[in-house]
């Protein structure tokens, strides 16, 4: 027997109405007693319920589910149980309980929260349900127990998904720390889930609590849609790029590509025959350009068409990604944070906060070399016309080459040598023993503050493993690429002043012309804040504005990829 979504739905609703008894929890069979045989061992000892629960709960592994192994939830579920006095949480005098039937339809339903409904078992609910209909033989304590089993176990990894999400960051080696944030998943399930009478409205309170999410589950739901359409014909990459005003042979297939992703409008009068590139399809693909991080010249090149070209099953995938990240993401936090999406190249602060709202350009680790961790710690301090002390990996691979080919190199950028007591050495020009101990490390560089130095006039500390930090940079001209990563892991802002302002908003001495006199002055001024300022640096391909544009950037690091073949491992997920 099939039991579909809306019958199930119809029955959930029938039980609803029913007397207050219906949802309260009822006592199941008797504990069957235990048998030397099957007894579990002493260290992973569980009280016996129903057929073989305690058993199966003392294995942590039930055959029957998608993903059978689930030690990572078996005291979770062993605490379930024993709170109930070990009888059966989901089934009711041999039925399933409304509870039971609203979280199957949540399985179900669970791709539009970015999740597997596989890893749920989703698809394995019918048969189970059909095996408690009262036109078939009456179920055993053992089909009763395995299925109210697997209700507890595939609720409690879907409540945990949708909370902390299903793989703790730090498998990445990232700096997130999501353990304590956890929820006692027993004492929910028993206490709020099992007497719900809105049970997707409770489990609605575990999600996160940010704009930008929602914003990216509605936004899945749509490209959900579009993906099961079915892409529009594929754009032609042409061999060189065609400029407005242009010949382009295939002006079909980029109109049609551009309206079923919303760029051009569906009322945009475009000639089905036309062969020339112009009019609203440019400013179409301007916009398109815009959401992906590309340059916006309206050039229809290979790196446009390519990205026009992106299978939307590509697109679900970034937006389920994001989704999984922002549950790493802590649910509240002491003062308005500052966040840096690393493959968007961009700073921002959160709208819904007692702060304005500040959003600018940066630029973030080189791809290949020097990538931007990721990691979450607070600003402590700024430093107004700092010194840049030369790692030595730099100092080693970049600065002592250069100053081999000039010896007036350290002199002519700002540059001073010092050597392990602190006392300056001279280096104008760099002798041989000089450029020597910069190789070995025997002696430091440093750069003076002013307009040379590589930091710009002010940095942002956040003190963490990394030695990574904000600061502003010399080199302008760089914010005006797309493409944006070319530091060596530290995070180079597009406007320090506005940032400084934003930092120091809670010290009213502290102007935008006080900042800026200082940023000019003489002294290298240290400014400690009075409350820490999160500051978290993530990781994010898809970002939907408030307005609801998706945007779309690069893999820049390739994290996504790694995300994804973790997640296809299935559960137990790492950490």
């Amino acid at each position: 027997m099939k039991i579909h979504k809306s019958a199930l739905a119809a029955l959930i609703a029938a039980l609803c109405c029913g007397a207050a008894a219906s949802v309260a929890f009822a006592a199941g069979s008797p504990a069957a007693t235990p048998t030397p045989n099957a007894a579990p061992p002493a260290s992973a000892a569980a009280a016996q319920g129903p057929g073989d629960l305690g058993a199966l709960i003392a294995a942590g592994t039930l055959p029957d589910l998608r993903w059978p192994k689930f030690t990572d939830y078996r005291d979770d579920a062993k605490k379930f149980y024993d709170s109930g006095g070990n009888s059966l949480g989901w089934i009711q005098n041999g039925n399933a309980s409304p509870q039971a039937l609203s979280m199957i339809l949540l399985f179900q339903n669970a791709s539009s929260k970015g999740l597997n409904p596989d890893d749920y078992d989703a698809s394995r609910w019918d048969a189970r349900l059909a095996k408690l209909q009262p036109s078939v033989p009456k179920a055993s304590d053992t089909d009763l127990a395995h299925i109210d089993l697997a209700l507890t176990v595939c609720a409690m990894r879907y409540i945990s998904a949708l909370h902390v999400g299903r793989i703790n960051p730090q498998h990445f080696k990232f700096g997130l720390v999501v353990g304590p944030a956890q929820y006692d998943l027993a004492e929910l399930l028993r206490t709020q889930v099992l007497p719900a009478l809105d049970v997707p409205a409770v489990i609605a309170k575990v999600e996160p609590n940010y704009d930008g999410y929602r914003r990216a589950e509605d936004a899945l739901l749509t490209y959900l849609k579009m993906a099961s359409a079915g892409d529009a014909p594929l754009v032609p990459v042409p061999q060189k790029g065609v400029r407005p005003g242009n010949s382009f042979a295939s002006m079909a297939e980029l109109a049609a590509r551009l309206r079923q992703l919303g760029d051009l409008p569906s009322n945009a009068g475009v000639p089905a025959d036309s062969t020339v590139y112009n009019g609203a399809v440019v400013g179409a693909v301007k916009h398109f350009q815009g959401r992906h991080g590309l340059d916006i010249d309206g050039v229809l090149g290979k790196g446009t068409v390519t990205q026009l070209n992106v299978p939307l099953k590509t697109r679900v995938r970034q937006l389920q990604l994001t989704l999984e990240r922002y549950r790493w993401i802590p649910p509240d936090f002491p003062e308005p944070p500052i966040v840096v999406n690393i493959p968007e190249f961009r700073l921002r602060t959160m709208r819904r906060q007692p702060a304005n709202f500040l959003t600018m350009k940066v630029v973030v680790g080189r791809a290949m070399r020097t990538q931007t961790p990721v990691f979450a710690e607070d600003m402590k301090y700024v430093i107004f016309r700092p010194y840049w002390l030369v790692p030595l990996s730099i100092q080693r691979n970049e600065l002592a080459p250069k100053t081999r080919r000039d010896p007036d190199y350290l002199a002519d950028h700002g540059f001073e040598v010092v050597d392990g007591s602190g006392d300056v050495v001279p280096s104008s020009p760099a002798s041989d023993e000089v450029i020597s101990g910069l190789r070995s490390g025997a002696l430091s560089a440093r750069q003076l503050p002013g307009p040379k130095n590589a930091l710009g006039l002010v940095k942002f500390i956040f003190p963490n493993q990394y030695n990574v930090y904000m600061h502003g940079t010399p080199e302008q001209e760089l914010f005006a690429r797309s493409r944006r990563d070319f530091s060596h892991g530290c995070i180079r802002v597009e406007d320090p002043v506005a940032l400084a302002a934003w930092v120091l908003r809670d010290k009213p001495e502290w102007t935008v012309d006080k900042i800026r006199a200082t940023m000019n002055g003489d002294t290298t001024i240290q400014v400690n804040l009075d409350k820490p300022i999160p500051v978290l640096i993530l990781y994010s391909t898809a970002v939907v504005e408030p307005d609801g544009e998706v945007r779309f950037f690069d893999d820049i690091y390739g994290y996504d990829a790694s995300l994804a073949r973790a997640l296809a491992n299935g559960y137990p997920y790492p950490g």
